[in-house]
């Protein structure tokens, strides 16, 4: 029931999710006066997807403190409460995210060995795409905690990206061993010396985030958060003057006909529904934000996402090298 254009969008790319994968199943937590008109344009999957009704929802503007008082029995706290029971192998939602993130972690709790989870964004870069972690769900992240970030975020990307061995690297003000504050320093020489066995290449800069330099950029949630959107308003402009540029007279538009091609390979790379979806790793369970104002196609791009995650060895993974770095005495505080 959460995002821009609920229900309408959430059904549409729950239908699309299941048209791709046969094998799929998916619960609707929801009005049911509202969902079961907008299901029955879907017919040919209906049959895999179930309603489960509740009025209850958590709206846009509540904060997180409040949701977790009043928010039982909504439809975001159920959905949660699915992957918790083992109804469900992960949550979707569009809805607010900052109760989206505090229900999660009462409900579904942190692993053993983490403080405090990670939000991911897959960024686009000219390799393919990028796990940045974290972007937002922390403003600040002590040394230990970004060794923590780097071991979530190799294992998210094996998962997600299908690396074998993902190169990590340390998002900083330098390359320079001296740069940066004591933290990022600190977690510099934790990761060099940790024997987790894990592709660490040092520091990264932030030209080198769109580079595709590396396969994981880990940095604190307040610096992920600003770049991420500093990103996101880049793309936006490069999209606006394109636009300008290709329709300012007959012959611009006459090339832009001719370009049409590599245009829509471009628009299909910059398209913000292809990489839709955030996971807020190192929870006993996958909850996964879909932007609020994404299309079908976006939703079922968070859908997918949720799905290949949960059948990932993924926490396993995590799991084992947490208890490493335990053993080593690395521990977040």
């Amino acid at each position: 029931m959460g995002g821009d254009n609920a229900p309408d969008v959430t059904v549409e790319g729950a239908a699309a999710f299941l048209s791709a994968r046969k094998e799929a199943f998916v619960r609707l937590h929801g009005d049911e006066a509202k969902l079961k008109p907008v299901m029955a344009k879907y017919s040919s999957v209906a049959d895999r997807m179930e309603i489960v009704h509740t009025e209850d929802v958590i709206t846009s503007d509540m904060k997180p403190s409040q949701a977790l008082r009043r928010g039982r029995n909504s439809s975001m706290w159920n959905a949660l409460e699915d992957v918790k029971e083992g109804r469900a192998n992960a949550a979707v939602s569009a809805g607010n995210t900052g109760a989206l993130m505090a229900i999660s972690m009462l409900v579904l709790r942190k692993m053993d060995g983490v403080h405090r989870p990670a939000m991911t964004a897959a960024w686009p870069t000219l390799r393919g795409r990028t796990v940045v972690l974290d972007v937002g769900a922390n403003l600040e992240a002590d040394a230990a905690q970004l060794v923590t970030f780097a071991i979530m975020g190799e294992a998210y990307a094996r998962a997600i990206l299908g690396i074998e061995r993902p190169t990590i690297g340390l998002l900083n003000i330098g390359s320079e061993e001296m740069k940066g504050h004591d933290e990022i320093r600190e977690a510099h020489e934790l990761l060099r010396g940790s024997e987790l066995d894990l592709d660490y290449q040092g520091f990264v800069e932030g030209d080198d985030i769109s580079s595709g330099k590396v396969d994981v950029i880990v940095t604190d949630g307040f610096t992920g958060n600003v770049a991420l959107k500093a990103g996101e308003g880049v793309a936006r402009m490069l999209g606006v003057r394109v636009r300008e540029a290709l329709t300012g007279s007959l012959f611009s538009k006459l090339g832009a006909v001719l370009a049409m091609g590599g245009l829509k390979n471009l628009r299909s790379q910059m398209d913000p529904s292809n990489v839709n979806g955030g996971v807020l790793l190192g929870l006993g369970g996958v909850s996964v934000k879909s932007h609020g104002g994404t299309d079908g196609r976006g939703f079922a791009r968070a859908c997918q996402l949720a799905a290949d995650l949960a059948t990932s060895h993924y926490r396993d993974e995590v799991a084992t090298n947490l208890s490493k770095i335990r053993q080593k005495g690395i521990a977040a505080e």
